[in-house]
């Protein structure tokens, strides 16, 4: 164990972060909002749901990331017909030398440091509830016994919006255990372009590791010792209960249009969120744009509009945008956070 100053490990994890970012993009053209909001929940022990149209990349990303990582990377791929012990395993019977006969647990796909859960709507919802516990809980019950997952552990799920044939809508409650919302668009076309040309000339580059489940475990620790002010907090707080209806703090379009709001992990997430942008970008603190930057993410799925929205053409999208106009920044502080004289690091 040793201990360094908090500056020099701020300037090791932005060194760090660039190189991912490096060997990544020689196998990824563009979208790196999606890769940062998918290293922002890594490093904050968070899990995240891709939506986006088929051919976008999105398995290609969460195994090009898991590729760069000594993490063990494990992709199931759901269906209908897949059983809750598909994912978690099984209790098996071995017969001894002896005679005698036990039971012996064999683990499933998700005892693995990064899930990929591909097309996770394909799946009935006794399935998903298998996935849920792990995601929360991070253990795995089979019979009386219960077992914990690997340290560090990330769900990176995919859905295809467009095709809702033989599909099952996840439920609420399980959406909400999902740290970001992050649709992945089509590419513009100067990316597009050199999508084309790298993938139709030749074999891409090997993945080089350049980061460590040990060292993926420090980074989350830097993240969550980075402060944040009463200011930023107070703002997190106003935007989230500014998403209810019924609040004193909603407008008026909020109590039209939303049948019910964002809860506290949501202000949670925000600030999460922010402390990892904050760290992405080599900053000692967090401010207003890092919780800016993770609202939509953070909110589109925890937002129901109802059908009068539906009908005047509002989504959680446009109405969290909406939101980001309206509600005023609190007062300023007095005093900044102090930043951490030290962090531990194994």
């Amino acid at each position: 164990m040793a201990k360094e100053s908090f500056a020099t490990l701020l300037e090791q994890f932005h060194r760090s972060m660039g190189l991912v970012f490096a060997e990544l993009g020689r196998h990824i053209v563009g979208q790196r909002s999606v890769l940062e909001q998918m290293l922002a929940a890594v490093l904050t022990r968070g899990h995240c749901l891709l939506v986006g149209v088929p051919g976008l990349a999105k398995t290609l990303m969460v195994s090009t990331l898991a590729r760069s990582t000594s993490l063990v990377f494990k992709r199931i791929q759901f269906t209908p017909d897949l059983m809750p012990s598909d994912i978690t395993g099984t209790q098996v019977i071995d017969e001894l030398p002896d005679g005698r006969r036990e039971f012996r647990f064999v683990p499933g796909p998700v005892f693995a440091n990064l899930v990929l859960a591909d097309e996770i709507n394909r799946a009935p919802p006794k399935t998903q509830a298998a996935l849920l516990q792990a995601m929360q809980e991070h253990e795995v019950s089979s019979g009386t016994e219960t077992h914990p997952l690997p340290s560090p552990f990330f769900v990176i799920a995919t859905q295809n919006p467009i095709e809702q044939e033989g599909t099952y809508p996840l439920p609420e409650a399980q959406l909400d255990r999902f740290m970001f919302n992050i649709f992945v668009d089509y590419p513009p076309l100067a990316d597009e372009q050199q999508i084309l040309a790298r993938t139709t000339r030749s074999e891409p580059p090997p993945l080089r590791t350049v980061m460590s489940d040990r060292q993926i475990l420090n980074m989350q620790k830097l993240v969550a010792a980075i402060p944040v002010t009463d200011y930023v907090i107070d703002y997190a707080l106003r935007l989230t209960r500014a998403s209810r209806p019924g609040d004193a703090l909603a407008p008026d379009f909020v109590q039209r249009f939303v049948d019910w709001g964002a809860g506290p992990r949501a202000g949670q997430f925000l600030l999460l969120a922010g402390k990892a942008f904050a760290a992405m970008d080599g900053r000692t603190s967090v401010s207003l744009e890092d919780v800016q930057r993770a609202a939509v993410p953070v909110l589109r799925h925890r937002i129901a509009c109802n059908f009068a929205a539906q009908a005047e053409g509002w989504d959680s999208v446009k109405l969290v945008r909406r939101l980001l106009e309206v509600v005023p920044e609190p007062q300023l502080p007095r005093h900044e956070p102090t930043p951490p004289a030290d962090v531990t690091q194994d």
